[in-house]
């Protein structure tokens, strides 16, 4: 094994870092000896040596104090411009504790009640009750992602020429209810897409004006921004993909929930303020009691012992602390923001590729808090990968069951057939096709499972619509067993590199 200064150098050489436009790490604020972050920072240029990522910049607070802020590798490779702490990352999911924060004010305003339906906020595109009532798609639940709107994600490059419909388009799209509401936790971007709709129309005002002048401003979060703003660009890192290639800029159809830029220094700001240190110089956007309510839990169980409150992802206890956090991933980004109530402390990892960001974010909270680190290890040392079940057809399920794939714009014939063997068949079309029509493809359902009352996995098959057909995709099904039916979504997921979209259309079958 190479000793610990070759080992040093070749990390850095793979990461890009090598040569006489090297930069330099930026390190400020630092309460501590330097060495007391070492073996952060050797995790990080591990991980970048692992990942082929770019850049990572890291910020911590503890008690009301920024303690640690410096920025690694290159923002952007192609210019050699050094990655720092005030680097403009783009966040991802990370934009939905900041956009819940917007219409929080407007909630306090009077302006948004949390118990209204979010069609009363809408225009003409409004939320289809397909599965359940729609008037119990309130905007409580819709922050909290249990309003029963589908899974959706969809990426706009700017090298292929497509831009976004109106929001008014999407939502008439795909703004339909593939569960009850109330029914059951399911994580959609189109939701807080449709927030940031209702943010601008009740503020009178774009959703990226608002958040600039009610949100990002008053908090002194100067390098902060709804995409990239006019001024921000020799500031902002470039996203890459898994070879390492730039990613061209691409935009979506849910800015409220992917579309915040922002850099370390900046949302360890936005973690104090909701950890209720302020600043001096930060305005006092929410009340305490506000910031509470953002935290109260409205999905317990939404990512198995996590659950899901007003824009935040809550641990009641995560390796002995309780934690309120964000994550977000998509192509060329891994961000995360942790919070710790009880020990005033705030971390953030934000990347623009290559992934490890919650790894880095636990490595720097073991150094701060010794017992978190030492439970830390435990549980690293007793992971272990899950191990597959072959699927077995319940009793509930057995049989064929027969209904349709409704899409946006018409709906199609679809059957599943479950077999004695565990095969599950699926065909997407008419079984009988007219004259002279092509036989209808009929394929096996991958990765099924069967928990909880839901049914899920993936088949071949085409979506027949003009946004989805033209780009290569599977179909990802996610059904549950309500009042003897099979009912929820199918979402075509896009199988290209980097990914386009999941677009997602109601079902509902009855067995035969």
């Amino acid at each position: 094994m190479p000793s610990r200064p070759i080992l040093i150098a070749l990390v850095l050489a793979a990461s890009g870092l090598e040569g006489q436009a090297r930069p330099t790490a930026t390190r400020t604020r630092a309460e501590a000896p330097a060495d007391r972050w070492q073996s952060v920072r050797d995790t990080i240029h591990a991980q970048l040596l692992r990942s082929g990522g770019a850049a990572v910049s890291v910020a911590v607070a503890k008690d009301g104090k920024i303690v640690w802020e410096e920025g690694f590798g290159w923002a952007n490779r192609e210019k050699r411009v050094p990655a720092t702490e005030h680097t403009a990352f783009s966040l991802a999911s990370i934009s939905k504790p900041i956009t819940a924060t917007g219409l929080m004010i407007l909630v306090e305003r009077g302006q948004v009640s949390l118990d209204r339906p979010a069609n009363e906020y809408l225009g003409l595109g409004k939320i289809q009750g397909l599965a359940g009532d729609a008037a119990g798609a309130t905007v409580r639940k819709v922050l909290g992602h249990t309003a029963g709107l589908p899974l959706h994600y969809r990426f706009f490059y700017q090298d292929d020429g497509t831009r976004p419909a109106t929001m008014d388009e999407t939502i008439a799209r795909y703004g339909n209810l593939v569960s009850a509401p109330g029914e059951t936790f399911r994580y959609s971007n189109l939701g807080y897409g449709i927030i940031d709709h209702i943010v601008a129309r009740t503020a009178g005002r774009s959703y990226r004006d608002f958040m600039r002048t009610e949100v990002f401003l008053p908090l002194g979060m100067t390098r902060t921004s709804v995409d990239i703003a006019p001024g921000l660009e020799p500031f902002v890192a470039e996203r890459y993909d898994r070879r390492g290639r730039p990613i061209p800029f691409y935009t979506f159809d849910h800015n409220g929930g992917s579309a915040v830029y922002s850099s370390a220094h900046d949302l360890v700001r936005f973690g104090m303020f909701h950890l209720k240190n302020r600043l001096p110089e930060q305005r006092a956007i929410l009340t305490e009691a506000t910031i509470d309510l953002m935290r109260q839990l409205e999905a317990p169980r939404a990512f198995g012992a996590a659950g899901y409150s007003l824009g935040w992802v809550v641990h009641e206890n995560q390796l002995g602390y309780r934690v309120i956090e964000h994550t977000g991933g998509m192509p060329g980004v891994n961000t995360a923001l942790n919070l710790f109530p009880t020990e005033n402390l705030v971390v953030t990892v934000l990347t623009n590729g290559g992934g490890g960001a919650s790894r880095m974010a636990e490595e720097i909270a073991a150094v701060v808090l010794p017992r978190y680190g030492d439970s830390l290890r435990v549980a690293r040392a007793r992971q272990m990968a899950p191990t597959p079940t072959p699927f077995t057809v319940p009793a509930e399920l057995a049989g064929t069951w027969r209904g349709t794939l409704k899409t946006w714009e018409h709906s199609v014939p679809l059957e599943m057939a479950f077999e004695a063997d565990g095969d599950v068949k699926v065909t997407l079309g008419p079984t009988t096709p007219p004259p002279g029509a092509p036989a209808t493809l009929r394929t096996l359902l991958n990765g099924a499972a069967w928990r909880s009352g839901v049914l899920t996995g993936t088949f071949l098959g085409t979506i027949p619509t003009p946004d989805a057909s033209p780009i290569d995709h599977q179909i990802g099904l996610e059904l549950r067993l309500v009042g003897g039916k099979l009912r929820g979504q199918a979402a075509a997921l896009s199988t290209t590199d980097p990914i386009y979209f999941a677009l997602a259309s109601y079902v509902e079958l009855t067995r035969q």
